[in-house]
């Protein structure tokens, strides 16, 4: 009752975040139960359904991602003086996240069964003249635990992951002083993408097993597929690293104060922005790969409605965890920017160095995200 009554009493912008989460939910649980529609209606097909289902883990992890950093820049589940002698200490304000996140995930989920049920004809017979009734198997018993089973992935999922992010952490702020050496995932990102890249140029090649998707986008090896993952991986690896690098290239050369607090505040938020960043980059790279590759097709459409909706539910999911992590970045510089302006420094100086942060970072992603997805397309174009 206390996790419900902090998420009515909320800030409006708190609010609207726990929304966008419970319509990535409603999303990825509408993708789950189409799964299992198609397993329902084509029964002698289950290395297909099995595929599919797998197919939703990649929404299902950037819907989970999404939801951990939105409880992260929870206000109502940060820790503040005199909370603990009211039984509100880190222990249950953790608990407390979780249970939101499961709350605005669960809601979600009930969203998708109202539709997917209203599409099936189940509720007020079929709409649209029966134009979803073969995807969704509307002639066929919808098994109720089958749905409900899926339906619980994203919130027992998200209530996990994010009470696992924000558990109250010994000797916290040593922890925190140790990370701000280099992060060491660079080398192993960058060795990630070239395997990831090797193993698609060699699948690409050789041919192999099609691997179905939901919808069309279909027909494409799974040596190539497991090679974008492994690439996917690797940019996520080196993202902090890139980030951390970033920030040094800001400082060398003689710089001012405004380059130096650009490149100072890149390399001590290099693991905050830095991995959702190369998750970004990551997901872009992928879809300039694969518009690449089918917009060289036949002309016929690569993407069915199943297809669409899962890639938007990543794209959005992942360019939504970035914002809200430069959110969460912003206001553990709170205290940075009150002393700056105690001190007699013009607020031109920190949207400078703001402007800075991001034309680094986007002279370095960018170009690498293009050339990325290049190198993933061209062993299928060639």
């Amino acid at each position: 009752m206390l996790a419900l009554r902090l998420v009515r009493g909320s800030h409006p912008l708190v609010q609207l975040r726990r929304l966008l989460v419970a319509a990535a939910a409603a999303g990825v649980g509408f993708l789950l139960l189409c799964t299992l529609g198609y397993a329902v209606g084509h029964p002698e097909h289950s290395s297909a359904s099995v595929l599919r289902l797998l197919w939703c883990a990649l929404p299902v992890a950037a819907t989970v991602q999404f939801a951990v950093a939105v409880a992260r820049t929870d206000p109502a589940t940060r820790p503040r003086p005199g909370l603990s002698s009211i039984g509100l200490g880190p222990a249950r304000l953790t608990a407390i996240a979780a249970t939101s996140t499961a709350v605005a995930c669960t809601l979600g989920s009930m969203v998708a069964l109202l539709v997917y049920l209203h599409l099936r004809g189940d509720i007020t017979g079929l709409p649209f003249d029966g134009a979803a009734a073969d995807l969704l198997a509307a002639g066929q018993p919808l098994p109720l635990a089958a749905a409900l089973t899926l339906l619980a992935i994203v919130p027992v999922a998200g209530a996990t992951a994010a009470g696992l992010a924000l558990r109250p952490r010994t000797g916290a702020p040593a922890a925190e002083g140790a990370a701000r050496p280099v992060p060491g995932g660079l080398p192993w990102g960058v060795a990630l993408v070239a395997v990831g890249l090797a193993v698609e140029t060699y699948a690409g090649r050789g041919g192999g097993a099609g691997v179905a998707l939901p919808g069309r986008f279909d027909g494409s090896p799974a040596g190539v597929l497991a090679g974008w993952i492994l690439t996917a991986a690797g940019l996520a690896l080196a993202g902090p690293g890139l980030t951390h690098l970033c920030g040094r290239l800001l400082q060398t050369a003689r710089p001012g104060a405004v380059r130096l607090l650009a490149g100072r505040v890149l390399m001590d938020e290099a693991t905050r922005i830095g991995r959702p960043l190369g998750v970004v980059c990551a997901v872009l790279s992928g879809t300039l790969a694969a518009a690449t590759v089918y917009g060289a097709g036949d002309g016929g459409p690569a993407f069915g409605p199943l297809t669409g909706l899962g890639a938007g539910v990543v794209l959005a999911c992942t360019t939504a965890t970035l914002l809200t992590a430069a959110l969460e970045s912003r206001q553990c510089r709170a205290h940075t920017a009150e002393a700056l302006a105690r001190l007699g420094a013009p607020p031109t100086v920190l949207r400078t160095a703001a402007l800075l942060r991001a034309g680094a970072l986007l002279a370095v992603f960018l170009p690498l995200t293009w050339l990325i997805g290049e190198l993933a397309a061209l062993p299928l174009t060639a």
